[in-house]
Order: structure tokens, then C-alpha cells, then sequence
């Protein structure tokens, strides 16, 4: 799961109980995921998914961390987080279930089994996948880890044949350039592949980095903090979590915002397509994960939280609950799925049904589900 590590450290000491508590909290939500049917279950932490030009559709796994070297959670410095060999990129099969196609990459995992390093996100050109490798914090702490703990905050191709090689190290970016300023912090998630470059949402950075052709890392935009919301006095991070590119050639790009991920104050960004102008696009959501486009220009929005309500400091901000949204053309965002717990990621398949990752912070029970959706009238 991806938190928002630029805050105090009394905000932060709140952040490793919310994240224990959230299953709890799977019994609250509106159950509608019966809608959904279950293609695949058992995986390690799925988070993004894609479909290949061949149709297949591929999902990345996180892993389970092992035994290995660990270092501090930075949402909880109380926890730590483990070194494994245990990320994958997985197949779905299109009769159910899955086929690990790619082992051994480098997770990061809490004793809950939550995942907090490894593949988060696979996207396609071609047959040959860009795997990008979460990360989340100082990307000076990544070498101690273990033998491929320099993996981590990278972006990486792996070819049909499982060839892999380094595209990127965008964590390296952040720890050279460090283009929001502040503390130096670096969390790869989503990467948009596109000819001739690709694009990462880094959202320890609060940034957008273009990978050239030549893998020579650059900053394309860095995403404006957004309004203090009280009783917490300073501005928040505004925490860019996915970029996908628009039928009308932006990019749009989702925000998960800061602890406590107030109701209503995320939004869908919309930067143009050279990165010289940022604006809202959507607006009234909450700690949104990814995003995803149909043919038909429909906009598809998973959030992964509710946000706090009651008191503050709340005693879990409704982290974990999540639903899934889609915008219409020209039209406004309804709910087309409720009752997900912590789901990672969205992909529309070729049959113009939504798929998506849920219990992504789970080891053993992580599952894809596909939705079938209506087009827009």
C-alpha cells in the first residue's frame, strides 16, 4: 500500500495502527462486490494489471518480503519491513487462476504480510513489460537490503522470454534532483509506456518523471501541494499514484493525498501532454489509486479509501474501503462497485469489461476480479 511519507511524526505514529485496523473494517463497507466474479485468488499483494497486445492479462505481485535484511515502515517507524525475493509478474489464465511468468524480484514486507516494496505496477508496448518497482523513502537505505535491494524504485523491461533489464532508476532521480524538495523520498508506482518515452507517478516524490528512449531520467512535472485541511495546519501532499494518457492525448493523473485522506478533497489531474499546465479534472474524490480508460472515452477511478470520519486523530481513516467509479463523457462520476478491500489496480480488457486487483496489502488471499460494465449511453 502506498502512504504519503512527508508528514509529522505524530501523524505518522497513527498511520501503522490504521493500517493493522483496516481489517476490521471489512465487514462495514457496502457489499456489492458480489457484482464482480473472481478470475484469480492466492496472489502476494497484486496492485496494477494490464493486458498485453495479445490479450493476455498480466498482474503485478508485490510478494511477501522473507527473512532477509529489514528496514523501518516510514508510515511507522515502530515496523519493521523484510527483504525477500518474492515479487512477480503473474498471468491470469483465461479459464481462471494464474501462472507466476516472472520470479525473484526484490518485496519489502511487514510481519502482517502487508507489502511495502516490489512490483506495483506491469504496462505494455509491445509484448516486452515495464515493470515498475515501488520503493518508499530514502533511496540511500535501498543497497543494505540485500542482493537486488538496489531493484527497488526502478523501472524495469522483462521480455517475453523473461529476460529482464533496467530501464530506469527513478528513486536515484529523486535522490539527485529531488524536485519537490523536502525530504528526500522516492516510491515508483505507476508507469505509463507510450513511444518513444514513459512517464512514472512517483509518489514519494510528489513528481512526474519522464524516462527518455535512452533511459535518462527527467522531471516532467511536479504536482502543486494542495489546502491545509484542519485540525492539521500544514498544506498536504497531493501523492500522485497512476498516470494514464486521455483519448485527447493528456495525461490524467491520480491523487492519493495525505494522511488522513479527508473525504471529497482528491481529485484526477489533468497535465498536458508536454507538461506545461496542471489542472483538475475530477474533483469531490477520495484517495484514489488508479485510473484506467475505455474505448469509448470513459474515465474509470478506483479510490482505496473512504477518508476519517468522527473525531480527529481518527481511530482508522477508512483506509481500505474502497469502490470503484466511472465518468462518462461529458457526464459526472457513479459508483459502479462498492465493498473492495484495499484494491490496487484497474484495467479495461478488450471485452470492455473492468478488471481489478483486490485484498492487495494480503500475502496469501489477493485476488483479480472482472466486472461486467455497460457501455456509456
Amino acid at each position: 500500500m502506498i502512504i504519503d511519507r512527508r508528514i509529522s511524526p505524530s501523524v505518522r505514529a497513527l498511520l501503522g495502527p490504521a493500517l493493522v485496523c483496516g481489517a476490521l473494517w471489512l465487514g462495514t463497507a457496502q457489499a456489492d462486490v458480489g457484482a464482480a466474479k473472481t478470475i484469480a485468488s492466492g496472489l502476494a499483494n497484486p496492485r496494477g494489471l494490464a493486458f498485453a497486445p495479445n490479450g493476455d492479462l498480466y498482474v503485478a505481485e508485490s510478494g511477501s518480503g522473507g527473512t532477509g535484511n529489514c528496514t523501518f515502515s516510514p508510515p511507522n517507524p515502530s515496523v519493521n519491513r523484510c527483504y525477500g525475493e518474492t515479487g512477480a509478474i503473474s498471468r491470469v489464465r483465461p479459464e481462471g487462476g494464474f501462472d507466476r511468468v516472472a520470479t525473484g524480484f526484490p518485496s519489502l514486507a511487514q510481519p502482517s504480510g502487508m507489502a511495502e516494496g516490489g512490483p506495483v505496477d506491469v504496462s505494455f508496448l509491445g509484448m516486452a513489460a515495464t515493470v515498475t518497482l515501488s520503493w518508499g523513502g530514502d533511496p540511500a537505505l535501498r543497497a543494505a537490503l540485500g542482493p537486488k535491494g538496489h531493484m527497488f524504485g526502478t523501472v524495469l523491461q522483462v521480455t517475453p522470454s523473461g529476460a529482464t533489464r533496467t530501464i530506469a532508476d527513478v528513486a536515484a532521480h529523486e535522490a539527485a534532483v529531488n524536485p519537490a524538495g523536502g525530504a528526500v523520498d522516492s516510491n515508483p508506482y505507476n508507469t505509463l509506456t507510450v513511444p518513444g518515452r514513459r512517464l512514472v507517478a512517483d509518489a514519494g516524490a510528489n513528481a512526474l518523471i519522464e524516462i527518455a528512449a535512452n533511459g535518462r531520467t527527467s522531471t516532467f512535472a511536479v504536482l502543486p501541494l494542495l489546502p491545509a485541511v484542519p485540525p492539521i495546519p500544514v498544506p498536504r501532499e497531493p501523492v500522485p499514484t497512476s498516470i494514464v494518457e486521455g483519448p485527447d492525448g493528456a495525461l490524467y493523473v491520480s491523487q492519493l493525498t495525505s494522511f488522513p485522506f479527508w473525504p471529497g478533497t482528491s481529485a484526477v489531474l489533468r497535465v498536458a501532454s508536454d507538461g506545461s499546465s496542471i489542472e483538475p479534472y475530477v474533483t469531490g474524490l477520495t484517495a484514489v489509486v488508479d485510473l484506467a480508460f475505455d474505448a469509448g472515452g470513459a474515465l474509470y477511478i478506483l479510490e482505496v479509501g473512504r477518508g476519517q470520519s468522527g473525531p480527529f486523530p481518527p481511530p482508522n481513516p477508512g483506509l481500505g474501503i474502497g469502490r470503484l467509479l466511472r465518468q462518462c463523457p461529458g457526464g459526472a462520476p457513479s459508483v459502479l462497485l462498492e465493498g473492495l478491500f484495499f484494491p490496487g489496480g484497474i484495467a479495461i480488457g478488450p471485452d470492455g469489461a473492468a478488471y481489478l486487483t483486490n485484498f492487495g496489502v494480503s500475502a496469501t488471499a489477493g485476488e483479480v476480479l472482472r466486472l461486467p460494465v455497460s457501455p456509456c449511453s
